[in-house]
């Protein structure tokens, strides 16, 4: 496969090798103190290490301070590594936390406050009032779509409630989309990222929302990822397969452009309150609310079905979904999962609060989410 140039919403270099180009693009911008923000355990990987050797010539830094759900302190720990390295610039290098961290490690360390008074709804919101530090993506899993959004998702430390800094600002300057880097995933990741990436097109698409550009892209990404997700579990050398989840990856996240779901607000608070990996709630979640949400767009789901080839429309889209899961190993229930039915009321109260169910193909209330949590036990 050669490289591929196109700009949606930013611009990306998408293909085998892209992770090669880094060096000279960041040349080009007179940028020379890169400072890369990773996480943990990807940082203690060969992959970050073969990446660094494609930056030489570079005056190079090291964060690798994320962990789990990405938190206020874990922004606020790379900015001040930042500011110690005198970078000039961000390379964002990981999964949707570290990307998520890595979009707003320069906000902070060029503006005064906590990251959290950034967020949308804070009560005191901050502005930002000056440019911000170059930053490119380079996504080393096929999930989130971070690497292409101007959002970004920052937990409370104290609370661990998700908070959403938004802004075009924050947006990568160039992703670097190298599917060789998602080679080394084991089948669990590769498994529950994907099926974050399937999620994001479908409800997406599903959103009652009218953006007809933000449709196309969701069925199209929803296809590629239907005809490719078991294959990349399963033969995970495939850079086809890859290539193709990694697509489809960017376009679920360019899509919910036009918002999300009661999934993912049901993901969102399983993150929150048992620090569930946030693929996983999804596909946990999928099922019960898709089949909860049928009555409301009978239509959307004819068309998701035929594009998936899953037959059946809405309940066999559905049917189709919970046979993909179980091919690509992803079983149980959330209870299965460590969840207690205690915790249902907590969850329910975080789903309420949280955006992306208004723009659900149904309203939600408070005792549809206690349903839907009762049902996935």
């Amino acid at each position: 496969m050669s490289l591929s140039n196109f700009s949606f919403p930013t611009a990306i270099q998408f293909g085998p090798g892209a992770r090669k180009e880094v060096r000279k693009h960041l040349q080009e911008q007179g940028l020379k103190r890169p400072l890369i923000v990773t996480d943990k355990a990807l940082a203690a990987l060969p992959v970050l290490a073969e990446f660094q050797t494609h930056l030489r010539g570079l005056d190079v830094a090291v964060f690798a301070g994320v962990s789990g759900n990405p938190t206020a302190s874990q922004v606020m720990a790379g900015a001040q590594a930042y500011r110690e390295h005198r970078a000039d610039c961000v390379i964002g290098f990981g999964g949707g936390a570290a990307l998520d961290v890595a979009k707003v490690v320069g906000l902070a360390a060029t503006h005064e406050g906590d990251i959290i008074e950034y967020a949308w709804d804070h009560p005191q919101v901050r502005s930002i009032t000056q440019d911000l530090p170059y930053f490119v993506a380079l996504p080393t899993t096929s999930g989130t779509g971070s690497e292409v959004g101007r959002s970004s998702v920052i937990s409370e430390d104290a609370t661990h409630l998700k908070r959403v800094v938004f802004s075009a600002k924050i947006l990568a300057r160039k992703v670097f989309a190298d599917p060789e880097l998602t080679v080394a995933l084991p089948p669990h990741v590769t498994a529950a990222t994907g099926m974050d990436a399937l999620t994001h097109n479908i409800e997406s698409y599903l959103s009652p929302a009218y953006h007809p550009l933000c449709d196309g892209i969701a069925l199209e990404g929803a296809r590629i990822a239907a005809r490719s997700l078991v294959r990349a579990v399963r033969e995970p050398a495939s850079i086809q397969a890859r290539s193709d989840m990694m697509m489809s990856s960017m376009m679920g996240a360019i899509a919910f452009q036009k918002d999300l779901g009661a999934v993912h607000s049901c993901a969102h608070a399983l993150g929150a309150v048992c620090d569930m990996h946030h693929g996983l709630a999804n596909a946990l979640m999928i099922e019960p609310v898709l089949a909860w949400n049928i009555e409301a767009a009978p239509d959307k789901f004819e068309e998701l079905a035929h594009v998936c080839r899953s037959g059946g429309g809405g309940p066999g889209f559905v049917r189709w979904l919970g046979h993909l899961k179980q091919q690509i190993g992803i079983t149980g229930t959330l209870s299965s999962h460590g969840v207690k039915k205690e915790q249902i009321p907590r969850l329910v109260d975080i789903a309420v609060q949280d955006i992306c169910h208004q723009t659900n193909p149904r309203p939600v209330t408070a005792q549809d989410f206690q349903r839907l949590f009762a049902a996935a036990m």
